[in-house]
């Protein structure tokens, strides 16, 4: 069990106090103190390991299901004895542009926080640590907690979208760029640049697939009469769901971008289709005038002019030649070639 224990604190007044090593005597003497709380934090427990806490703690099947299943949608649920909330940290890999998520539950109830992490990302010390350095937030309870990782991971949200933003910016110049001619290959991957942007636009989808759902439980949160929620902690919820909506819009934002990258670099791609098929045409038509004055000449007929002269060869040769001569300045001159 002490495996999957990540941390376990009992918090008096804000501030980080020593108490029993077992959860289950912790839990019993923070809620005979009144005032103080208990945080517990697992990191991919199993079931056997889990159904421990659930029991000591309360939790409900329903929400135990979910923590150890994962692959939840970012959610809100409220149980008669405990507060559920699922979140999903990402980050950016910008060496191969990609997308991962994590899954973070968090369970609040009487005296106690149990926050169950998956994966290897979102890590909670940082958070904790920041928040012992602040009793005056931390002293507001197991919702101090949940506001905390919430304000963490959205703004986490921003710097990934930051992120995203800067590559996807240098996607657009090199699809823009005036040597690219609409070329279907990325100069610096050799990547085709579809490929490419297909790629980011399933990443901003990853993206949006932990963002998005996310603005629900925000917004519940910042509204009044959500049990086990501090009264007073309205004001912080809606600067958390601020964020999120500037999140998702820049999210929003990307795909956008993403949309009009590719729709730009495929008429890129019919444009020089469309002047490969008119040098190839202009090529085809000179090709064809000097064809069809030899085919002519070739049928064999006995009685055919100019071929009894002397000069009838030459003549011949010199009008295929200005005509192809014609031809490719004509075609020069209105930019098929």
């Amino acid at each position: 069990m002490r495996a999957v224990i990540v941390d376990c604190a009992i918090y008096r007044d804000g501030r980080r106090t020593d108490g029993p090593a077992d959860f289950s005597d912790a839990l019993d003497e923070a809620r005979a103190e009144g005032d103080a709380f208990l945080w517990l934090g697992l990191h991919e427990p199993t079931e056997k390991e889990f159904g421990m806490v659930s029991s000591e703690f309360g939790l409900h099947p329903l929400a135990v299901e979910d923590a150890l299943t994962a692959h939840q949608r970012p959610k809100l649920e409220v149980y008669d004895d405990s507060l559920f909330v699922v979140l999903k940290p990402v980050a950016y890999e910008s060496e191969t542009d990609t997308v991962t998520t994590g899954e973070l539950m968090v369970f609040i109830g009487d005296s106690f926080v149990v926050t169950v992490r998956h994966g290897e990302g979102a890590a909670l010390s940082v958070v904790r640590q920041r928040l012992e350095a602040e009793p005056e937030v931390l002293k507001h309870g197991p919702t101090s907690v949940l506001y905390a990782i919430s304000d963490a991971i959205v703004d986490h949200y921003i710097e990934v979208a930051v992120e995203l933003q800067v590559d996807l910016e240098e996607l657009e110049a090199e699809v823009f760029a005036p040597d690219s001619g609409g070329r279907g290959t990325s100069s610096a991957s050799g990547t085709p640049t579809a490929a490419r942007i297909y790629g980011f636009k399933r990443q901003v989808l990853e993206f949006r697939r932990a963002s998005g759902p996310l603005a629900a439980p925000m917004a519940r949160l910042a509204s009044a009469g959500v049990p086990f929620v501090h009264q007073r902690s309205q004001p912080f919820f809606r600067d958390v769901n601020d964020h999120l909506l500037h999140a998702n819009e820049q999210v929003e934002g990307l795909d956008r971008l993403l949309t009009d990258i590719l729709s730009a670099h495929l008429a890129q791609m019919g444009v020089r289709q469309n002047d490969d098929m008119r040098k190839i045409s202009a090529w085809a038509a000179m090709a064809a005038v000097p064809t069809l004055i030899a085919g002519i000449y070739g049928m064999n007929f006995r009685h055919m002019p100019e071929l009894g002269t002397v000069w009838g060869y030459p003549a011949v040769l010199c009008l295929m030649i200005a005509l192809i001569i014609g031809l490719h300045r004509t075609f020069k001159r209105r930019g098929w070639l």
